[in-house]
């Protein structure tokens, strides 16, 4: 049983989507902590000192000797719910930024929007003086929200009880509430940090809208196998177009221009109706598409 389990979990991380990557990575992060825990010797200070080799301080010198912790921090979280809650929520919003950026970019919006967070809650750090340590996927999975509701603002997502909700106003609840709680928590520098990676996940969007990919250097980076039919194509704006989008150029042939029809019927659909109304031959046929603009 356990060899099949493995055989499953190599399978979703070679075949899956980045966010499927993304999530196993985080989840065994966890089991790693919960290992290293449940075998430190009481009092032997065996798992304060891992916890300090992969969480993120806020004092500079610290960073400075350990600076691998600017990204292992966004993948470390030490309670089931924080991993659960960013777990789903990365999933529910990540194959949205996915489908319409490309899954390319998901990786490199997650480091950054990590980033992100990390610099406001330093900056937090310097002015109020309270220092301590962050860790979580919390900022980046912002960042991947933010980017799904400037995306695609008047698409739906049905929710427990409330029903269909579109999705700018699931993003600006979780924005207020950061906002609402940051006086109000004993975690502000996180909710701090929630703000960063909203930041930037607006701020993708916009330029991407004007043309300017800020993750082409990480994509380049991870993706350099692809990097010579990257360079080939016009630094134009590459996220699938909605109708209600300002166009930038025009498809050089009929083909594409059926193309890019067709991918925006499918976003009126998922815009009126959800993604969960697609048929299987329009999801395959989105997901290429996606793929496509990489």
């Amino acid at each position: 049983m356990l060899q099949s389990i493995v055989n499953d979990i190599k399978g979703q991380f070679k075949y899956g989507n980045m966010i499927t990557r993304i999530i196993l990575v985080n989840i065994f992060v966890f089991l790693l902590i919960l290992i290293v825990k449940a075998f430190s010797p009481p009092q032997s200070g065996t798992f304060n000192f891992f916890s300090n080799l992969i969480v993120l301080s806020s004092e500079g010198m610290e960073i400075l000797k350990k600076p691998w912790t600017v990204v292992t921090h966004m993948f470390v979280h030490k309670g089931f719910w924080h991993l659960g809650w960013n777990m789903i929520l990365l999933y529910w919003f990540g194959r949205i930024t996915g489908d319409l950026a490309g899954d390319r970019r998901i990786l490199p919006l997650y480091l950054l929007g990590g980033l992100a967070g990390a610099v406001a809650y330093l900056m937090y750090v310097q002015v109020t003086g309270v220092f301590g340590s962050a860790h979580g996927a919390s900022a980046a999975v912002t960042c991947i929200i933010v980017a799904a509701a400037f995306l695609a603002p008047d698409y739906n997502i049905r929710l427990l009880i409330i029903g269909n909700v579109k999705l700018k106003y699931i993003a600006l609840v979780l924005i207020i509430m950061d906002l609402a709680m940051i006086s109000e928590s004993d975690n502000t520098g996180g909710r701090i940090a929630h703000l960063g990676g909203a930041l930037m996940g607006g701020g993708f969007v916009h330029f991407l809208r004007q043309g300017r990919d800020i993750t082409a250097g990480l994509q380049q980076l991870f993706y350099s196998s692809s990097k010579r039919k990257s360079q080939k194509k016009p630094a134009r704006m590459a996220v699938i177009q909605n109708k209600k989008w300002n166009k930038q150029a025009q498809a050089p042939d009929n083909r594409e221009e059926d193309v890019q029809q067709k991918i925006d019927q499918i976003l009126d659909k998922i815009n009126a109706s959800g993604y969960d109304s697609l048929t299987k031959e329009e999801k395959e046929f989105l997901y290429q598409a996606s793929q496509n603009q990489d």
